[in-house]
């Protein structure tokens, strides 16, 4: 049998109120930090996608004691350190998963084997085994810094470090290895990347001094910290929510409400760019879980129009930029993303992808090494025209965005590799399909 295709079409107004999964990057980091702790972490809300439960299956690997007490709840007992794994560490798709646990192992005196899937084992490491490397942990790998990596880590020393372009994963990887590293380790960010690490580290009873100087960001972390077990609770993804929102923006008559959606400022770069495109956007009912914002956002079908968006947003939604593209092909004018080159290095080339998705699908485009440009189709007075076969190359957010747009475009979309969703979004179909969407799967006849 051939591999399964979901296709979305037309269909009524989406109309609803939802809770999407717990965020991934807060998922994946509660469980490293948790098996780095002493005592007991309780964790609630926890995203159980593919990739966060490659990290649980890792932390256990490296000693943790690791236990699923029920849907989202979690409990680690963490032993205060890494142990050395008796077997190779398989992160399947978790590009932050294998990045984070690197830098937390390198900490310790062990020799640990990394590997993953397809696409991760086509993704570069280098940019988190350089500043390691300075620390003073080792490596073999493939060529060009690719898995599989077999890491040797102890002895690490102090590294005050430059990120040389913005990167949330680079940053948390050295913060990891710099709690064992002598000194500890300073990291300087030119550009605000997202700060979950920083918060999380303060959860578990570290120290963690943040300074703004001359425009950048120094995060300090003295070295020779003990983390303490603690409870967590996982607010609600926004790259999850965002293809909610995004729907209900684009398809006539809709009202969705996404709860307790987390507002973290580095991570509503995409609530911004709606906002200036003309969506009708309200967030209700702010308050604070577990040191982040979190509130309920409420999207109204809206007419929207094309923006600039400028460089230096797109850390605070580069995985947003597909959806955000879907959007900006129902918006009249174009839409202008610049800065976005860390696209082409993400599970897939997302900006190669999206380009050739949208252009199956009727809408015009523009592709530069950094910059995308989608021209709406509302400046031709039609809708999208739709009616392609998408395919993914197994990228969870190429599909969903792809899926999103045939719900209101005029024919339907199909999509290949739809199993890959998962790793971030477990039960996106039967949510959408709870909010009134056409999406059916097929196993399309062998030729």
């Amino acid at each position: 049998m051939t591999a399964a295709q979901l296709t979305a079409r037309r269909a009524g107004p989406l109309k609803g109120t939802v809770r999407t999964p717990g965020d991934k990057s807060i998922s994946h980091r509660a469980l490293i930090l948790g098996a780095l702790a002493r005592g007991t972490t309780e964790i609630d809300g926890l995203l159980e996608g593919d990739d966060v439960k490659r990290t649980a299956a890792a932390m256990a690997a490296f000693g943790a004691g690791v236990e699923r007490l029920g849907e989202g709840r979690w409990r680690v007992e963490g032993r205060g350190g890494f142990s050395e794994p008796a077997d190779v560490v398989d992160c399947g798709n978790a590009g932050t998963g294998v990045r984070l646990i690197m830098g937390a192992a390198a900490g310790f005196d062990l020799a640990a084997t990394f590997t993953g899937d397809l696409s991760l084992r086509g993704r570069p490491m280098n940019r988190v085994l350089k500043p390691l490397g300075e620390m003073g942990a080792r490596w073999i790998c493939r060529a060009g810094g690719r898995l599989p990596l077999t890491l040797r880590g102890g002895h690490l020393t102090r590294i005050v470090y430059t990120l040389p372009e913005p990167s949330a994963q680079v940053k948390s990887a050295v913060l990891l290895a710099g709690l064992q590293a002598e000194g500890g380790c300073e990291v300087i960010e030119p550009e605000a990347t997202r700060d979950h690490t920083e918060r999380m580290l303060r959860g578990f009873g570290a120290e963690v001094e943040v300074r703004e100087v001359g425009g950048g960001r120094h995060i300090l972390l003295p070295g020779g910290q003990t983390l303490t077990g603690t409870k967590i609770r996982v607010p609600g993804d926004p790259s999850s929510a965002a293809f909610l929102l995004v729907a209900a923006l684009i398809v006539p008559g809709s009202e969705v409400t996404v709860q307790g959606m987390l507002l973290n400022p580095s991570r509503i770069g995409l609530l911004d760019t709606l906002g200036e495109m003309g969506a009708d956007l309200s967030v209700t009912n702010v308050r604070d879980e577990g040191g982040e914002t979190v509130g309920d956002v409420t999207a109204h079908h809206s007419e929207l129009v094309g923006v600039e968006v400028p460089p230096e947003r797109a850390p605070s939604m580069i995985d947003e930029y597909p959806i955000l593209a879907v959007a900006a092909a129902f918006a009249s004018g174009k839409t202008v993303m610049r800065g976005i080159g860390e696209m082409r290095v993400k599970e897939s080339d997302r900006i190669a992808l999206m380009s050739a998705g949208l252009a199956a699908c009727g809408i015009g485009i523009d592709e530069q090494p950094e910059t995308l440009t989608v021209i709406g189709a509302k400046r031709g007075n039609h809708l999208v025209a739709g009616g392609a076969s998408v395919t993914t190359h197994g990228d969870h957010r190429i599909a969903m965005s792809h899926l999103i747009l045939g719900l209101a475009a005029e024919a339907p979309v199909s999509v290949d590799e739809p199993g890959m969703i998962a790793t971030s979004f477990p039960g996106f179909v039967e949510l959408m399909r709870g909010l009134g969407a056409e999406i059916t799967e097929a196993h399309p006849a062998a030729a």
